[in-house]
């Protein structure tokens, strides 16, 4: 999936918070406090929703997943405020996915090693937060194409489609989270058959994000479809062959400093296939690579190697389980 940028840059942004909210209020004291009070509230939305270097950088993720939630929930209470804010949307989608793959998710599937019974509670857990994010997209797109959301979810796969085809390269931020975040759900919610009906609508979202920006974000929708498709059969135009080509794209977006479509490929793929000693190799690979580099290129996406490393060590101690010796 998506290098994980998780949550707002609450940290780096909170003087620039203040110059944007405090400082102009100084000057419309004459100005009714409803006034006052609106413009504040969009102007913290404004630097709450921005976007730039933060979290995505730090070399710390338990300090990351400490710090996140309380960065979500402010976003939540400020939305509720400013109803129309499509850019809070965006990071409200983006960070719930992203901090629930990070950390809930990984959580839920170390604990499946010791007790399947608390390692259901937190996948459900995950879904949760990832059906959460998918909404906030929903609503954002909403925003712009007032019936957008009730379209997608009505399972209508022509009602879904005329409603996408609205859509412009703007768009391409928002329909993705929303797609990334329900394909993570249903990937930890075969047990629900309704949720997992909704698997070809949310290739429906992706193809048409594929469309319109095929290389957004150093090839992110790429990078999706080496899980999509290592999910789906050839018959329905996945399969191993098309998690390939979409892994060559991706690496050649991103340039090679992203982990975590080598690690989407190996276990979608090579682990499916039983190819061990291929998937140990890109394992080792990743292992391997020192993460904290000062290269600027690098550096933007150290949060998210060093989660993929730390999946990639826990996968190397489960060989046993994973392939037929």
């Amino acid at each position: 999936m998506h290098a994980l940028t998780v949550g707002s840059q609450l940290w780096k942004k909170s003087s620039r918070w203040l110059c944007a909210v405090v400082i102009p209020s100084l000057f419309v004291v004459s100005m009714s406090g409803c006034s006052i009070r609106g413009y504040a509230l969009k102007s913290a939305a404004d630097a709450l929703s921005g976007t730039g270097g933060g979290f995505g950088t730090d070399d710390d993720p338990e300090l990351i997943r400490q710090a996140v939630p309380f960065g979500l929930k402010t976003m939540e209470s400020l939305a509720d405020s400013v109803p129309t804010h499509r850019p809070l949307r965006l990071s409200l989608a983006s960070g719930f996915v992203q901090y629930a793959y990070a950390f809930v998710n990984q959580d839920a599937d170390r604990l499946a090693d010791k007790s399947i019974p608390l390692a259901k509670k937190e996948w459900l857990r995950a879904r949760r937060l990832y059906l959460r994010g998918r909404n906030y997209a929903l609503d954002g797109l909403d925003m712009t194409y007032p019936g957008f959301r009730k379209a997608i979810l009505s399972g209508d796969k022509a009602q879904a489609q005329a409603a996408l085809a609205k859509l412009t390269k703007d768009d391409v931020p928002l329909l993705y989270w929303a797609g990334a975040g329900w394909a993570l759900a249903i990937s930890i919610g075969k047990d629900d058959p309704n949720l997992f009906g909704d698997f070809p609508m949310v290739g429906v979202l992706m193809d048409r994000a594929l469309e319109l920006d095929e290389g957004w974000d150093e090839g992110s929708i790429h990078e999706f479809y080496v899980s999509y498709d290592s999910a789906r059969s050839e018959d329905q135009g996945g399969g191993p062959a098309a998690a390939k080509k979409h892994l060559d794209i991706a690496r050649k977006q991103n340039q090679g400093r992203r982990f975590g479509v080598l690690l989407s490929y190996a276990e979608g793929v090579l682990q499916a296939q039983q190819k061990k000693a291929e998937f140990v190799k890109i394992l080792e690979e990743i292992v391997a690579t020192d993460v904290y580099s000062e290269d600027p290129s690098w550096k933007r996406q150290r949060l998210s190697n060093i989660i993929a490393q730390e999946r990639s060590r826990w996968l190397l101690t489960k060989l046993s389980d994973l392939f037929a010796e």
